[in-house]
């Protein structure tokens, strides 16, 4: 069983940057993509960024790339997320995901099958 727990969500003017962390527990490296995934009020999960446990592999929305970056500590058994220059349309509750024994990342929630309780994020202008 694999466990995610987010943390580092808070409320930040727009322009600011903040650093979301999922730690993992119950191994999930093994064949792992690892996602973040974030839901505002009144609308569908979406995707944002993902990585691959082993390798470097990362995909990003389109709405993030250039201001986002997903980054994997083995070590550490953690997942980050760097947001920079956030807007107030980045507000949402963030989510991490995992989704083991796959060789690529989806962007589909659907695909993932561990996800931890959410950490908000709350932007404004």
């Amino acid at each position: 069983q694999v466990q995610l727990v987010e943390s580092g969500g808070r409320s930040v003017q727009a322009g600011n940057s903040l650093r979301l962390s999922c730690a993992a527990s119950g191994r999930p490296y093994t064949s792992a993509a690892m996602g973040w995934f974030r839901q505002a009020p009144e609308k569908e999960r979406e995707f944002v960024a993902s990585v691959m446990w082993l390798g470097y592999t990362t995909d990003y929305a389109d709405s993030v790339k250039g201001r986002f970056t997903i980054s994997r500590d083995n070590a550490k058994d953690t997942v980050y997320l760097q947001m920079n220059n956030l807007e107030p349309e980045d507000t949402a509750t963030y989510y991490c995901a995992a989704a083991v024994r796959v060789t690529t990342a989806s962007r589909l929630p659907s695909a993932y099958e561990f996800w931890g309780q959410g950490t908000q994020v709350t932007v404004s202008s």
